[in-house]
Protein backbone atom coordinates (compact mmCIF):
# COMPACT_ATOMS: atom_id res chain seq x y z
CA UNK A 1 0.00 0.00 0.00
CA UNK A 2 3.16 2.51 1.08
CA UNK A 3 4.14 1.52 -2.77
CA UNK A 4 0.76 2.62 -4.33
CA UNK A 5 -0.18 5.58 -2.29
CA UNK A 6 3.53 6.93 -3.27
CA UNK A 7 3.56 6.52 -6.54
CA UNK A 8 0.69 9.55 -7.09
CA UNK A 9 2.31 11.96 -4.86
CA UNK A 10 6.22 11.07 -6.78
CA UNK A 11 3.86 12.19 -10.35
CA UNK A 12 2.38 14.71 -8.89
CA UNK A 13 6.29 16.24 -7.75
CA UNK A 14 7.00 15.82 -11.14
CA UNK A 15 4.08 17.09 -13.01
CA UNK A 16 4.77 20.43 -10.36
CA UNK A 17 8.16 20.48 -10.76
CA UNK A 18 7.61 20.33 -14.85
CA UNK A 19 5.30 23.57 -14.67
CA UNK A 20 7.73 25.63 -12.78
CA UNK A 21 10.10 24.66 -15.36
CA UNK A 22 8.34 25.28 -18.25
CA UNK A 23 7.05 28.91 -16.42
CA UNK A 24 10.25 29.98 -15.90
CA UNK A 25 11.49 29.58 -19.09
CA UNK A 26 8.20 31.13 -20.67
CA UNK A 27 9.30 34.30 -18.66
CA UNK A 28 12.84 33.87 -19.23
CA UNK A 29 12.06 33.77 -22.99
CA UNK A 30 9.50 36.87 -23.03
CA UNK A 31 12.34 39.00 -21.19
CA UNK A 32 14.64 37.96 -23.74
CA UNK A 33 12.51 39.06 -26.32
CA UNK A 34 11.63 42.37 -24.97
CA UNK A 35 15.60 43.23 -24.20
CA UNK A 36 16.16 42.30 -27.47
CA UNK A 37 13.38 45.14 -28.34
CA UNK A 38 15.06 47.39 -26.01
CA UNK A 39 18.07 47.03 -27.11
CA UNK A 40 17.44 47.60 -30.95
CA UNK A 41 15.16 50.66 -29.33
CA UNK A 42 18.37 51.90 -27.88
CA UNK A 43 20.81 51.27 -31.06
CA UNK A 44 18.47 52.97 -33.31
CA UNK A 45 17.86 56.02 -30.91
CA UNK A 46 21.53 56.53 -29.96
CA UNK A 47 22.79 56.47 -33.46
CA UNK A 48 19.90 58.18 -35.11
CA UNK A 49 20.40 61.38 -32.85
CA UNK A 50 23.61 62.84 -34.77
CA UNK A 51 21.70 63.10 -37.96
CA UNK A 52 18.70 64.91 -36.54
CA UNK A 53 20.77 67.05 -35.13
CA UNK A 54 22.87 68.06 -38.44
CA UNK A 55 22.83 70.63 -40.90
CA UNK A 56 20.86 69.82 -43.54
CA UNK A 57 23.43 70.26 -46.07
CA UNK A 58 25.20 67.45 -45.03
CA UNK A 59 22.60 65.20 -45.20
CA UNK A 60 22.01 62.85 -48.46
CA UNK A 61 20.57 65.48 -51.18
CA UNK A 62 20.89 68.40 -48.93
CA UNK A 63 17.19 68.75 -48.24
CA UNK A 64 15.54 71.37 -45.86
CA UNK A 65 15.83 69.33 -42.81
CA UNK A 66 16.11 65.17 -41.94
CA UNK A 67 12.53 65.26 -41.97
CA UNK A 68 12.08 66.63 -45.65
CA UNK A 69 14.68 63.69 -46.37
CA UNK A 70 12.63 61.13 -44.42
CA UNK A 71 9.65 61.79 -45.91
CA UNK A 72 9.58 60.83 -49.19
CA UNK A 73 10.57 57.43 -48.09
CA UNK A 74 8.55 56.98 -45.04
CA UNK A 75 5.36 57.72 -48.00
CA UNK A 76 6.35 55.36 -50.00
CA UNK A 77 7.64 52.85 -47.43
CA UNK A 78 3.16 53.19 -46.43
CA UNK A 79 2.00 53.53 -49.70
CA UNK A 80 3.41 50.23 -51.60
CA UNK A 81 2.63 48.32 -48.35
CA UNK A 82 -0.93 49.51 -48.46
CA UNK A 83 -1.19 48.88 -52.41
CA UNK A 84 -0.01 45.49 -51.62
CA UNK A 85 -2.33 44.74 -49.21
CA UNK A 86 -4.98 45.65 -51.29
CA UNK A 87 -4.56 43.63 -53.82
CA UNK A 88 -3.60 40.66 -51.44
CA UNK A 89 -6.17 40.13 -48.71
CA UNK A 90 -9.28 39.73 -50.88
CA UNK A 91 -7.24 37.39 -52.71
CA UNK A 92 -5.93 35.64 -49.69
CA UNK A 93 -9.13 35.36 -48.49
CA UNK A 94 -10.87 33.67 -51.61
CA UNK A 95 -8.05 31.21 -52.00
CA UNK A 96 -8.11 29.95 -47.84
CA UNK A 97 -12.13 30.05 -48.20
CA UNK A 98 -11.02 27.54 -51.11
CA UNK A 99 -8.98 25.15 -49.23
CA UNK A 100 -10.88 25.02 -46.26
CA UNK A 101 -14.76 24.53 -47.16
CA UNK A 102 -14.43 24.23 -51.01
CA UNK A 103 -11.78 22.07 -51.99
CA UNK A 104 -12.60 18.48 -51.82
CA UNK A 105 -9.96 17.09 -49.20
CA UNK A 106 -7.30 15.39 -52.10
CA UNK A 107 -7.06 18.83 -53.82
CA UNK A 108 -7.14 21.44 -50.85
CA UNK A 109 -4.05 19.70 -48.79
CA UNK A 110 -1.59 19.92 -51.87
CA UNK A 111 -2.69 23.48 -52.50
CA UNK A 112 -2.39 24.04 -49.17
CA UNK A 113 1.38 22.68 -49.25
CA UNK A 114 1.83 24.62 -52.22
CA UNK A 115 0.45 27.93 -50.69
CA UNK A 116 3.02 27.24 -47.52
CA UNK A 117 6.01 26.58 -50.02
CA UNK A 118 5.56 30.00 -51.24
CA UNK A 119 6.19 31.72 -48.15
CA UNK A 120 9.40 29.99 -48.57
CA UNK A 121 10.77 31.50 -51.78
CA UNK A 122 13.83 34.14 -51.08
CA UNK A 123 13.23 37.59 -51.80
CA UNK A 124 15.34 38.13 -54.33
CA UNK A 125 13.85 35.71 -56.34
CA UNK A 126 10.50 37.54 -56.20
CA UNK A 127 12.91 40.98 -57.09
CA UNK A 128 14.17 39.25 -60.05
CA UNK A 129 10.78 37.47 -61.26
CA UNK A 130 9.37 41.10 -61.15
CA UNK A 131 12.51 43.10 -63.15
CA UNK A 132 12.57 40.20 -65.60
CA UNK A 133 9.27 38.96 -65.94
CA UNK A 134 6.80 41.47 -64.35
CA UNK A 135 7.49 44.60 -65.02
CA UNK A 136 8.11 44.77 -69.47
CA UNK A 137 5.31 42.71 -69.56
CA UNK A 138 3.52 45.07 -68.21
CA UNK A 139 4.34 48.70 -69.69
CA UNK A 140 1.51 48.09 -72.55
CA UNK A 141 -0.73 47.84 -69.67
CA UNK A 142 0.17 50.71 -67.90
CA UNK A 143 0.78 52.82 -71.31
CA UNK A 144 -3.37 51.43 -71.85
CA UNK A 145 -4.30 52.90 -68.25
CA UNK A 146 -2.51 56.60 -68.86
CA UNK A 147 -4.51 56.90 -72.30
CA UNK A 148 -7.53 55.96 -71.25
CA UNK A 149 -7.79 56.25 -67.54
CA UNK A 150 -5.16 59.09 -67.14
CA UNK A 151 -7.78 61.79 -65.57
CA UNK A 152 -7.33 59.95 -62.50
CA UNK A 153 -4.72 60.74 -59.98
CA UNK A 154 -3.38 57.21 -59.66
CA UNK A 155 -2.79 56.71 -63.47
CA UNK A 156 -1.32 60.33 -64.53
CA UNK A 157 1.17 59.87 -67.47
CA UNK A 158 3.62 59.47 -68.33
CA UNK A 159 3.49 55.79 -67.96
CA UNK A 160 6.97 53.88 -67.06
CA UNK A 161 8.46 52.66 -70.32
CA UNK A 162 10.58 49.78 -68.25
CA UNK A 163 8.11 49.26 -66.42
CA UNK A 164 9.74 49.60 -62.90
CA UNK A 165 6.46 51.65 -60.80
CA UNK A 166 4.68 51.43 -57.61
CA UNK A 167 2.80 49.51 -58.80
CA UNK A 168 4.85 46.62 -59.77
CA UNK A 169 6.52 46.86 -56.34
CA UNK A 170 2.71 46.28 -54.81
CA UNK A 171 2.37 43.23 -56.91
CA UNK A 172 5.80 41.79 -56.34
CA UNK A 173 5.34 42.80 -52.78
CA UNK A 174 1.75 41.09 -52.96
CA UNK A 175 2.42 37.99 -54.20
CA UNK A 176 5.01 37.89 -51.35
CA UNK A 177 2.60 38.39 -48.49
CA UNK A 178 0.26 36.57 -49.65
CA UNK A 179 1.36 32.50 -48.62
CA UNK A 180 1.65 34.26 -45.01
CA UNK A 181 -2.24 35.44 -44.92
CA UNK A 182 -3.39 32.92 -46.71
CA UNK A 183 -1.92 30.27 -43.94
CA UNK A 184 -3.03 31.92 -41.42
CA UNK A 185 -6.74 32.57 -42.63
CA UNK A 186 -6.73 29.23 -43.65
CA UNK A 187 -6.25 27.84 -40.13
CA UNK A 188 -8.64 30.55 -38.73
CA UNK A 189 -11.42 29.01 -41.57
CA UNK A 190 -10.90 25.32 -40.18
CA UNK A 191 -11.34 26.26 -36.30
CA UNK A 192 -14.98 27.53 -36.98
CA UNK A 193 -16.99 25.53 -34.22
CA UNK A 194 -19.18 22.89 -36.20
CA UNK A 195 -21.70 23.58 -34.66
CA UNK A 196 -21.71 26.99 -35.94
CA UNK A 197 -21.85 25.83 -39.52
CA UNK A 198 -24.41 23.44 -39.04
CA UNK A 199 -26.92 25.57 -37.48
CA UNK A 200 -26.67 27.69 -40.27
CA UNK A 201 -27.26 24.87 -42.52
CA UNK A 202 -30.37 24.04 -40.69
CA UNK A 203 -31.89 27.04 -41.00
CA UNK A 204 -31.99 27.15 -44.58
CA UNK A 205 -28.38 29.24 -45.08
CA UNK A 206 -26.52 28.48 -48.49
CA UNK A 207 -22.62 27.41 -48.14
CA UNK A 208 -22.03 31.28 -48.89
CA UNK A 209 -24.44 32.79 -46.35
CA UNK A 210 -22.67 30.30 -43.75
CA UNK A 211 -19.59 31.90 -44.20
CA UNK A 212 -20.89 35.00 -44.27
CA UNK A 213 -22.54 34.60 -40.64
CA UNK A 214 -20.37 32.18 -39.05
CA UNK A 215 -17.02 31.68 -40.61
CA UNK A 216 -15.83 35.48 -41.06
CA UNK A 217 -17.77 36.52 -37.66
CA UNK A 218 -15.46 34.32 -35.82
CA UNK A 219 -12.45 34.66 -37.98
CA UNK A 220 -12.66 38.56 -38.11
CA UNK A 221 -9.73 38.42 -35.22
CA UNK A 222 -7.50 36.23 -37.07
CA UNK A 223 -8.26 38.04 -40.72
CA UNK A 224 -6.96 41.92 -39.05
CA UNK A 225 -3.85 39.57 -37.34
CA UNK A 226 -2.80 37.87 -40.50
CA UNK A 227 -2.65 41.05 -42.79
CA UNK A 228 -0.63 42.69 -40.25
CA UNK A 229 1.50 40.00 -40.54
CA UNK A 230 1.90 40.55 -44.10
CA UNK A 231 1.90 44.03 -43.48
CA UNK A 232 4.82 44.27 -41.50
CA UNK A 233 6.47 41.26 -44.19
CA UNK A 234 5.61 44.31 -47.04
CA UNK A 235 6.76 46.99 -44.74
CA UNK A 236 10.23 45.85 -44.23
CA UNK A 237 10.97 44.08 -47.48
CA UNK A 238 14.43 45.33 -48.83
CA UNK A 239 15.99 43.68 -51.75
CA UNK A 240 12.57 43.11 -53.72
CA UNK A 241 11.79 46.65 -53.77
CA UNK A 242 15.79 47.68 -54.43
CA UNK A 243 15.60 45.28 -57.42
CA UNK A 244 12.41 46.31 -58.80
CA UNK A 245 11.86 50.09 -58.08
CA UNK A 246 12.76 52.74 -59.89
CA UNK A 247 13.18 55.83 -57.15
CA UNK A 248 12.92 59.38 -56.52
CA UNK A 249 12.79 61.49 -53.72
CA UNK A 250 9.37 62.78 -54.17
CA UNK A 251 5.51 62.38 -52.88
CA UNK A 252 3.50 61.36 -55.55
CA UNK A 253 -0.02 59.03 -55.57
CA UNK A 254 0.78 58.25 -59.31
CA UNK A 255 1.84 54.40 -59.43
CA UNK A 256 2.66 54.22 -63.28
CA UNK A 257 5.20 57.18 -63.87
CA UNK A 258 9.24 56.18 -63.74
CA UNK A 259 9.77 58.48 -60.93
CA UNK A 260 8.16 57.21 -57.88
CA UNK A 261 9.07 57.48 -54.27
CA UNK A 262 11.36 54.80 -52.64
CA UNK A 263 11.07 52.78 -49.37
CA UNK A 264 13.00 53.37 -46.34
CA UNK A 265 14.37 49.45 -46.26
CA UNK A 266 15.54 49.65 -50.20
CA UNK A 267 16.82 53.15 -49.58
CA UNK A 268 18.98 51.69 -46.55
CA UNK A 269 20.16 48.67 -48.87
CA UNK A 270 20.69 50.51 -51.89
CA UNK A 271 23.17 53.82 -50.21
CA UNK A 272 24.64 51.91 -47.10
CA UNK A 273 27.31 50.01 -48.75
CA UNK A 274 29.22 53.96 -49.85
CA UNK A 275 27.71 55.53 -47.09
CA UNK A 276 30.06 56.74 -44.49
CA UNK A 277 30.43 59.07 -40.70
CA UNK A 278 26.50 61.11 -40.50
CA UNK A 279 25.45 59.35 -43.82
CA UNK A 280 25.39 56.35 -41.63
CA UNK A 281 23.51 57.90 -38.41
CA UNK A 282 20.79 59.42 -41.31
CA UNK A 283 20.43 55.84 -42.40
CA UNK A 284 19.83 54.34 -39.41
CA UNK A 285 17.79 57.57 -38.41
CA UNK A 286 15.40 56.31 -41.35
CA UNK A 287 15.67 52.84 -39.79
CA UNK A 288 13.71 54.28 -36.68
CA UNK A 289 11.59 55.39 -38.34
CA UNK A 290 10.37 52.34 -39.95
CA UNK A 291 10.74 51.02 -36.67
CA UNK A 292 8.40 53.46 -35.03
CA UNK A 293 5.89 52.69 -37.87
CA UNK A 294 6.04 48.82 -37.76
CA UNK A 295 5.31 49.40 -34.11
CA UNK A 296 2.82 51.92 -34.30
CA UNK A 297 0.85 49.29 -36.88
CA UNK A 298 1.34 46.40 -35.09
CA UNK A 299 -0.40 48.52 -32.34
CA UNK A 300 -3.29 49.35 -33.49
CA UNK A 301 -4.08 45.67 -35.11
CA UNK A 302 -3.50 44.63 -31.29
CA UNK A 303 -6.09 47.17 -29.97
CA UNK A 304 -8.24 46.26 -33.15
CA UNK A 305 -8.03 41.97 -32.27
CA UNK A 306 -8.50 42.57 -28.50
CA UNK A 307 -11.97 45.04 -29.23
CA UNK A 308 -13.29 42.24 -31.16
CA UNK A 309 -12.30 39.51 -28.85
CA UNK A 310 -13.90 41.63 -25.89
CA UNK A 311 -17.00 42.15 -28.14
CA UNK A 312 -17.39 38.01 -28.76
CA UNK A 313 -16.55 37.47 -25.24
CA UNK A 314 -19.41 40.01 -23.85
CA UNK A 315 -22.17 38.53 -26.06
Amino acid sequence: MSARSSSPASVSARDRLGDVVFRRLAIIAGVVILVALAAVAIFLIAQSIPAFLADPADLRGEPESFWHYVAPLAFGTVWAAALALLMAIPLSIGIALFISHYAPRRLAQPLGYIVDLLAAVPSVVYGLWGITVLAPSAVPLYIWLTENLGSIPLFAPPASGTGRTVLTVAIVLAVMVLPIITALCREVFVQTPVLHEEAAYALGATRWEMIRMTVFPYARSGIVSASMLGLGRALGETMAVAMVLSPSAIISLAILTPENPSTIAANIALNFPESAGLQVNALIATGLILFVITLVVNSIARAIVSRHERALESR
